[in-house]
């Protein structure tokens, strides 16, 4: 599969990205962190964006602080309701589909299993019945997890023909809806020349992730508050990234597919070996941006679910086949990070901040 995308001698990668100018994109779970995210993307491309996601969960949410929703055309339901997912797509005559919506939370899976399951496997169901459906849809990138694996604690990255089957609730529902997407590929898709890829990424970091139970916005929190950060489990590894770094591969893979179907597949996107640090190390770095004397503790927590201690990717494959590598490591995540919340907290706009750091890391050279 070497080299099936883009050839060394074409422009950067980056550049492919241009070819969203006039696209029509469909973003499931567009009013979330990541979505919020790559809606702005999106439209800084000049693409045509209809979203599709249930009101934001967050109060402050980045869909509404960056104002999404002045530049994207929102159906506000659930990604359970099959009719009006259908109805969605069906009217908005979409060339390719990023599907995001999810129950995303770890600990949450422990305490809504059945709902984990129902959004996360049943959704990409719906999604894919509506696609399979659709006389327009030429691309879809599934956004799945780096929890999708065994794990069986190795100290070398999984890669993507590694076992499928996620430990807690949330993990497998992700690991299922692998499964069903292959099965929709194999018995409808294909045939259809829809090109469908599943893509899991690391842990992702960046400014206007406001989750309970997330390593940054709990240490963002406890900064905001003048308080000592509350680590859980500070010796787990875990490949960290901004938020820019996979939403980049993801627009990558999504219109690269559109163009050559033989690129779709399974792909991991992950930092490079030096950001898939210890969550004790990534505490560190941000009380090291922060500034102003914050630091950080561990304290036992009795009766704790279920986690991982070591997780890390093998993204060769990525790389071979799009050209695509990281362009920020650790510390300049966590930096920009740092960045977004203070320019928030100091009145700035939040759109603009977005733009310029979208901008900056548009402009790095390969």
């Amino acid at each position: 599969m070497e080299n099936m995308g883009l050839d060394n001698n074409m422009a950067s990668w980056m550049d492919e990205l241009k070819k969203y100018a006039g696209k029509k994109v469909f973003v499931t779970g567009c009013t979330g962190f990541k979505g919020s995210w790559l809606c702005r993307i999106l439209v800084s491309l000049g693409a045509e964006v209809t979203g599709y996601a249930l009101s934001p969960d967050t109060a402050p949410a980045l869909y509404n602080l960056a104002d999404i929703g002045h530049d994207v055309d929102t159906v506000f339901d659930d990604i359970r309701n099959a009719d009006a997912l259908n109805r969605a797509l069906e009217s908005a005559r979409s060339d390719i589909v990023f599907h995001l919506a999810a129950q995303p939370l770890v600990l949450e899976s422990y305490k809504r299993p059945r709902d984990t399951f129902e959004i996360n496997v049943m959704g990409t169901v719906n999604l894919l019945e509506a696609v399979r459906k659709s006389e327009s849809i030429r691309s879809v990138v599934n956004i799945t997890t780096d929890k999708v694996y065994e794990n069986k604690e190795w100290v070398w990255g999984y890669r993507e023909d590694d076992a499928l089957n996620g430990y807690d609730p949330y993990s497998n529902s992700k690991s299922c809806s692998e499964l069903v997407t292959g099965s929709y590929i194999n018995s409808f898709l294909r045939e259809r020349h829809i090109a469908v890829s599943t893509v899991r990424a690391g842990n992702v970091i960046g400014g206007g992730d406001f989750s309970d139970n997330r390593i940054i916005p709990d240490c963002v929190r406890a900064a905001m508050e003048d308080k000592k950060i509350l680590i859980r489990n500070p010796y787990s590894v875990r490949p960290y990234q901004h938020v820019l770094e996979p939403l980049m591969a993801y627009l990558l893979i999504g219109i690269e597919q559109m163009e050559r179907e033989e690129t779709a597949g399974a792909y991991n996107i992950g930092p490079d070996e030096k950001s898939c640090v210890t969550t004790g190390e990534l505490a560190g770095i941000f009380c090291d941006e922060w500034g102003g004397g914050v630091s950080w503790y561990c304290s036992e927590r009795k009766g704790a679910y279920h986690e991982a201690n070591f997780l890390k990717l093998d993204c060769s494959k990525v790389r071979s086949v799009f050209n695509w590598a990281p362009r920020w490591d650790v510390k300049e995540a966590v930096s920009a990070t740092v960045e977004w919340t203070k320019e928030w907290l100091g009145g700035s706009n939040v759109k603009d901040v977005m733009d310029v750091q979208i901008k900056k890391y548009r402009t790095l050279k390969d």
